[in-house]
């Protein structure tokens, strides 16, 4: 299904709004509270399953919502502003739909579409602290006799504590890079909430430890080579979630104006609420947020249309797969990409400085740590630390000037010299290869 027949058979944005808001706010309710007691947002996840926020995505032929990229970015920016560690929880969940809606014309697509359009949701195992920044695992799975057994640990497995499945990044028994799904409550499997960030403390991004699980042999899936802007959705939700932090922000600092009291002998008016400058400052920030917004929804938009015409042509007559139209699908999926990767500059800048200023209008009193205040910034500046700007920049300057499109290995770990790997790997043509370990 086309976004435009999405679009006639889907919720309106209004509709979609008008569901989900009330479940927001409710969540929204307790974030303070959590922050405070770093109570993980478990029960809160639950509400979000009962109103069929994981399948979304998924067409309605397989029970889901059918809505577009750009409709569930509106909902992610909406729920981010509420509880964004909810948001960076489901990150993974979101990209492995994606990649079972690519391949909805295959028995294991469908398979996995209706298992997440009755209510399952998959969490990360990808990177490990002795890995490979390449890509290569320590993660095994092993057959044992006719057992395929997976081993190792991970570390950043966000959103692990809130899935029915783990996606492991593994290497096979041929030393073959693939992802194994293993239920989250199986034997062997230990997850920790043992993250020590100063932000998203609740995204459950902590340890997952694995022994001896036993894998399915239905359930490792290839990795196979990745299109371009295959991987953008997983730093678009981060952006999303930077615009719903940044939004809460501009909230929670407009309230505080509103309620205080207290001002200083420079100011420009007797109340706080009626000073030029601080209501500059407030004018500033929620520009800052509606901008934002726009932004991740417009190159949401671009993910759509990538998307589409990445399943027309797998699904075209093979007389009309021609290397033409192979050009121009991957035109649009490079647009797409590159778009996120402007974003990322863009979006991570203002949310910063966004999150920063707000406490230019409320002076000491805003850093009373009962209204955390703080979070923001940490949050934000947490989000902003995943596949770091300075990469992403010079992965664009690189394009514009040489015209070389951005490598995607979404991978972290020890330098390949410092544990005998053999540097970036190659495709068969020379180029650089467009790596994937996480589903």
């Amino acid at each position: 299904m086309s976004t435009a027949e999405q679009a006639s058979a889907a919720p309106t944005d209004t509709e979609l709004l008008e569901r989900f808001r009330p479940v927001f706010e409710r969540i929204a309710e307790g974030a303070l509270d959590r922050e405070t007691t770093r109570r993980l947002p478990l029960e809160e996840a639950g509400w979000l399953r009962e109103h069929g926020f994981g399948a979304l995505r998924v067409p309605r032929e397989f029970g889901g919502g059918g809505v577009t990229v750009r409709q569930l970015f509106l909902l992610l920016i909406e729920l981010g502003a509420a509880e964004s560690n909810l948001v960076q929880a489901l990150r993974v969940h979101f990209r492995f739909t994606e990649d079972r809606l690519r391949e909805r014309d295959t028995e294991r697509g469908q398979r996995w579409l209706r298992l997440i359009g009755d209510g399952a949701i998959v969490g990360n195992a990808s990177s490990e602290r002795s890995g490979n920044v390449r890509g290569r695992t320590d993660t095994t799975l092993r057959a044992d006799g006719e057992r395929l057994l997976l081993n190792g640990t991970k570390y950043y497995s966000t959103g692990s504590l809130y899935a029915d499945y783990i996606s492991v990044a593994v290497a096979d028994g041929d030393d073959r890079r693939v992802t194994a799904l293993v239920p989250a409550d199986a034997e062997g499997v230990r997850l920790l909430d043992d993250y020590s960030g100063f932000g998203q403390r609740m995204s459950a991004s902590g340890t997952s430890v694995f022994t001896d699980v036993v894998v399915d042999p239905g359930n490792v899936i290839p990795t196979d080579r990745v299109f371009a802007g295959q991987l953008a959705i997983v730093q678009l939700v981060h952006l999303a979630t930077l615009a719903g932090i940044t939004a809460r922000a501009v909230a929670d600092i407009a309230g505080f104006v509103r309620r205080r009291r207290r001002s200083f002998s420079q100011a420009g008016a007797d109340l706080p609420r009626e000073d030029p400058q601080v209501q500059q400052v407030v004018g500033r920030v929620d520009a800052t947020a509606h901008a934002l917004r726009e932004i991740v929804l417009g190159v949401a938009g671009r993910l759509d249309r990538a998307a589409d015409a990445r399943y027309a042509l797998r699904t075209a007559d093979p007389a009309h797969r021609t290397e033409a139209a192979e050009a121009a699908v991957h035109a649009l999926e490079l647009d797409a990409e590159l778009g996120v990767y402007r974003a990322q500059s863009v979006v991570v800048d203002l949310a910063l400085r966004a999150t920063n200023e707000i406490f230019e209008v409320g002076g000491a009193s805003a850093l009373d740590s009962s209204l955390h205040l703080d979070r923001h910034w940490r949050n934000a500046r947490t989000l902003a630390s995943h596949n770091p700007v300075i990469y992403r920049e010079r992965q664009l300057g690189d394009h514009l000037l040489n015209d070389n499109e951005p490598v995607s290995a979404p991978s972290v770990g020890i330098a390949p010299s410092l544990v005998g790997g053999a540097g970036e790997e190659r495709s068969t043509d020379g180029s650089a290869a467009r790596l994937a370990v996480v589903p």
